[in-house]
């Protein structure tokens, strides 16, 4: 078996992850495919006889997604941070467009939602004209990607939240737009022609707001991915014939002869040729005396070299150094899921079917006990846009992230999300050396003057 990271694009929701990972594992050869929606990847264990990373691709497109395989964590990362920024900042302006013009769209319909007049108020604010003016940009450009998603998933037969906005919201739009047009043929009904342009604006623009929180929250849990990184040294100080050449780490290859002289950082893993010194492994092995090295004893690749120079024989570049395996490790766990999510996916892979038949069933009583179409419509669209259960989907994976990031950031590395889940239940905890536990920095702690001659200001 093989497994592969995919960089995924497109997904808005968890219900779209949960169409990947159906669309995965319906590839033959593949054991196991499971996408994380908050770090946007997929993780696919497969066998190589049966099936391929095109395959897999082709799966994802198939979908209605992009996918695209991770061959460098350390490129890759900083690929979907730009990658991530430039989504941010477009959504951030459409949050800002819907919501001036959602704003003006709620002062407008003051009059109907109070349902008296208001002195002095500029009646032309709630002319439906204008309002139709103003809320087309927020459904058509602002609100695109849910509508483009809920046709994407029409087209594969899935629906997902993008279905339940898109039905709550178009519906609104498109029976205010008839009354726009229409209105004498709802005063003959004895029906009041008012339009519901700004519930549409508004609840298009506060799902985005949260998707633009989310966005937000998702890069700044990739912060500790980012710190592990930084600890690399981000160039090596190569022999070429017997001279020292600066060269970057991505260019370091295995059998290559570099030099490390004093305060630098080991650039790759390898053996000592030449020299000896005292090297600071705190960052693998947790202990902070500094570890004594000479010829053939094994280096490690980001650790810090302290007293003496020395030359080594690179063994292990790129993806194989201990750092990097460390940088896969934490990916991996942060793309793992827990038992209570997998409960989440399933509970998802019903809802929306379950709640667009609640919302037909509301229409349906509605209409048949009032007769009313615009209460039964309303009814319908609150049922539609209250059942967007997003954070269904995003809590749980988001949680992990956080916590095996911050474990990240002090030295702890977390197998996985079902460890993280059972942590809960640790009452006993084993440590093998002191230097797991203290900082390994002298402090002063206490101090006694002397007759009492000396202050504490002077001390």
């Amino acid at each position: 078996m093989k497994t592969v990271y995919l960089q995924l694009a497109g997904m808005n929701c968890a219900g779209c992850a949960h169409a990947i990972e159906r669309a995965l594992q319906n590839v033959d050869g593949v054991a196991e495919g499971s996408v994380n929606f908050a770090m946007e990847q997929a993780t696919v264990y497969y066998d190589p006889t049966q099936t391929g990373i095109t395959a897999l691709q082709a799966a994802v497109t198939a979908a209605g997604y992009q996918a695209n395989p991770i061959h460098s964590p350390q490129t890759q990362q900083a690929e979907t941070e730009i990658a991530q920024q430039a989504a941010q900042q477009r959504l951030f302006r459409r949050v800002v467009v819907g919501g001036i013009l959602s704003a003006i769209l709620v002062v407008g319909s003051l009059p109907m939602m109070l349902g008296v007049p208001i002195p002095g108020f500029p009646m032309w604010l709630h002319n439906p004209w204008l309002q139709g003016l103003l809320a087309t940009p927020v459904i058509g450009w602002c609100g695109q990607s849910f509508f483009v998603g809920a046709w994407q998933g029409l087209r594969h037969r899935t629906t997902d939240m993008n279905t339940l906005v898109a039905l709550g919201t178009g519906t609104a739009y498109l029976y205010s737009v008839v009354v726009t047009l229409f209105p004498q043929w709802f005063t003959t009904q004895g029906l009041r022609p008012e339009v519901y342009y700004e519930p549409a604006a508004v609840i298009i623009t506060l799902i985005l707001l949260g998707r633009w929180f989310e966005a937000r929250a998702r890069q700044q849990t990739s912060e500790a991915i980012r710190k592990l990184m930084g600890l690399q040294a981000k160039t090596a100080r190569v022999l070429r014939a017997g001279h020292p050449v600066d060269i970057p780490i991505q260019s370091v290859q295995v059998g290559d002869v570099v030099l490390v002289r004093p305060g630098e950082k080991v650039p790759v893993d390898g053996v000592i040729l030449e020299g000896s010194s005292a090297i600071d492994e705190s960052m693998v092995t947790g202990e902070s005396v500094p570890t004594e090295k000479s010829v053939d004893d094994e280096v490690i690749g980001a650790t810090l070299n302290k007293t003496g120079s020395f030359t080594f024989r690179a063994s292990r570049v790129g993806q194989e150094t201990v750092l990097a395996q460390i940088v896969q490790l934490v990916q991996a766990a942060q793309g793992s899921k827990a038992p209570i999510q997998k409960l989440a996916d399933r509970v998802i892979a019903w809802f929306v079917p379950v709640v667009l038949a609640i919302a037909l069933l509301s229409f349906i009583l509605w209409y048949s006990i009032t007769g009313n179409l615009t209460l039964s419509l309303v009814a319908t669209v609150s049922v539609l846009i209250i059942a967007c259960p997003c954070a269904l989907g995003l809590a749980t994976p988001t949680s992990i992230m956080v916590g095996t990031g911050k474990g990240a950031e002090h030295g702890i590395l977390i197998k996985s999300a079902d460890s993280l889940e059972l942590a809960h239940r640790l009452q006993t905890i084993i440590l093998d050396k002191t230097g797991t536990l203290t900082q390994g920095q002298p402090t002063v702690t206490d101090y006694i003057t002397v007759n009492g001659t000396a202050n504490h200001n002077e001390i």
